[in-house]
């Protein structure tokens, strides 16, 4: 229950929809089962919802407006993208001069109308609907998915009294599971066709939140009903081998799927919060793995950089980057182009993300003592000719990394750090001493993703003045130059971009700059002497992609907002 729900009842008593008893009543039993004052009085009062959203809706000085048998012009449903409708459940039905009109079912939802305002860039007024007519509408001209489809399905399943049991195990899965195990196959499913490298499941206090992150950027799908949450859960943490007992720790599991042909590993994490566990799955491609420098997205001349400094017999060769910035598909490529049979490589990596053959791959497993310290140690008497850390964590590891260089052998590694030359006193914080960081060190890789220009909806058009603004010095270069942008279409699903490309910068560890790190000389002046000894910085190498018609202006801007300088 919510101040809303307590201001609601007291409209609705107000305009004597309801009694003194009722409204004390409803506002009981809403706390207590945590649901919607709306939906308590339409199911245990018997109140039509449309007498209550008239009401509610007369009281703020809206209109209210039954959609069945309208029928909207497509001009209009066009102004508002379906992301946008789905994601705010809105159903356009009028238009005018730089405005429109979207029906809704919550006439105290004035955020919604303020972030529409914002996101369409025009007047936007709103009128109370039913829920289940926006729905139905948002279905009908927009399209419903597979998933949203299987929503639909298995509420009516609910709706007949099948009351969703609480799964405990493969062994008591019954046919009244099966529309919970086809709703969770089919919303991996959806995330499959759509490209999506995560799945977020999210409780929230009246929602079940589902999110898939395509291209690195989140985009919010139709919720099933909160209803489900627990079975939906419930049904993951199974597949993952998770414990279902188990609600107040973190856990972590993995699924094992094949998907229209394909095998899929997916990563599972679950964290508790407020309002029940949130899950996120990590869909690992093994086939749609891209393992190649070019597809990376390098220029030529950073490919001819890159190559030549993993093709070094020793020394350490860092990644660095955010979580999320394809630190690790890199590493991968790297040790796809060097994999040869006169060479042994090990990897230790928590947790083995891809099988590669040829590559002696090891799982950290810090409950039995396998940690990257204890991993590497062993790993060194295996005599290895190259070795990849999947991260830097500490001192000891980053000793042991240090020590392996030095003594003939190549290491590949990432630390997380914003740009190239911070990882140089990254590693001397953590507590190598400079003067072996210096020694051992041969290159290090920034990088970022960003989202690739769609190829089927390309389209010419001149940077924006904000664009142009934020673009600085460099705003002459870009000022009367035709740039690439996406469309929208169904290949891409009107966002434009399809696919992600790289952003790098490639700091290579000279012998000036080795002196420089001896000396502890700052990030800032490593930045400086590198950009002099021709280093591009992430936010450049981005501008070279730009006008190469690979990226946007606003995708280079997103990523690189930090490292401009």
């Amino acid at each position: 229950m919510t101040a809303n729900d307590e201001y609601i009842v007291e409209i609705l008593e107000g305009v004597g929809l309801i009694t003194s008893a009722q409204a004390q009543e409803a506002l009981q039993w809403a706390q207590q089962n945590d649901k919607p004052v709306i939906d308590v009085l339409t199911l245990q009062q018997g109140i039509e919802k449309s007498d209550i959203l008239k009401a509610l809706a007369n009281q703020f000085g809206m209109e209210f407006m039954n959609l069945t048998g309208v029928d909207v012009d497509q001009e209009i449903i066009d102004l508002v993208p379906a992301e946008i409708a789905r994601r705010y459940k809105v159903l356009p039905v009028f238009s005018g001069d730089n405005s429109i009109t979207v029906a809704m079912s919550d006439p105290l939802d004035v955020e919604t109308l303020d972030s529409l305002r914002y996101v369409l860039r025009m007047g936007v007024e709103g009128v109370v609907s039913l829920p289940e007519e926006i729905d139905a509408g948002i279905n009908r001209y927009y399209g419903g998915s597979a998933v949203d489809q299987m929503w639909d399905a298995t509420e009516k399943e609910v709706t007949r009294g099948l009351d969703i049991p609480s799964l405990e195990g493969e062994d008591e899965v019954t046919d009244a599971d099966a529309p919970i195990i086809k709703l969770v196959s089919l919303i991996i499913l959806e995330a499959f066709r759509s490209r999506a490298s995560d799945i977020h499941l999210e409780p929230q206090e009246r929602k079940f939140r589902v999110r898939y992150r395509i291209d690195g950027v989140l985009h919010e799908v139709e919720s099933p009903p909160k209803r489900l949450q627990a079975a939906v859960i419930s049904r993951i943490k199974i597949m993952a081998n998770m414990s279902i007992a188990e609600k107040r720790l973190p856990q972590d599991g993995r699924i094992q799927i094949n998907v229209m042909g394909r095998d899929l590993d997916l990563r599972v994490s679950s964290v508790p919060s407020n309002h029940g566990e949130s899950i996120v799955m990590r869909i690992l491609d093994k086939e749609g793995l891209q393992l190649g420098l070019p597809k990376l997205g390098f220029f030529s001349d950073d490919q001819q950089t890159f190559e030549r400094m993993i093709g070094l017999s020793d020394g350490i060769l860092l990644v660095t980057g955010p979580t999320g910035s394809g630190k690790t598909t890199t590493l991968y490529s790297c040790l796809n182009y060097i994999n040869k049979p006169d060479r042994k490589i090990i990897t230790v990596e928590d947790p083995v993300e891809y099988q590669m053959s040829g590559i002696n791959q090891v799982q950290v497993r810090a409950d039995i003592g396998m940690t990257f310290g204890a991993a590497l140690r062993s790993m060194l008497r295996q005599a290895p000719n190259i070795i990849m850390i999947g991260e830097i964590r500490d001192l000891e590891t980053a000793e042991i990394a240090v020590n392996a260089s030095l003594t003939g052998h190549l290491v590949f590694s990432t630390l997380h750090t914003n740009d190239a030359p911070s990882a140089v006193t990254r590693l001397i914080d953590i507590g190598v001493k400079p003067f072996l960081v210096a020694s051992s060190t041969r290159a290090i890789m920034a990088q970022r993703l960003v989202r690739k220009i769609c190829d089927k909806c390309k389209e010419s058009h001149k940077a924006s003045d904000r664009e142009l603004r934020l673009l600085g010095p460099m705003a002459e270069q870009f000022a009367n130059v035709e740039l690439v942008r996406g469309a929208g279409c169904d290949a891409c699903k009107n966002t434009g971009y399809k696919g992600r490309i790289g952003l790098f910068e490639i700091f290579v560890i000279n012998d000036e700059v080795r002196h420089m790190i001896f000396e502890q000389s700052t990030s800032a002046t490593l930045r400086r002497r590198a950009r002099e000894l021709g280093m591009r910085t992430l936010r450049e190498d981005g501008l070279r992609k730009v006008m190469s018609g690979m990226t946007t202006l606003s995708e280079v801007f997103r990523v690189t907002m930090g490292d401009a300088n």
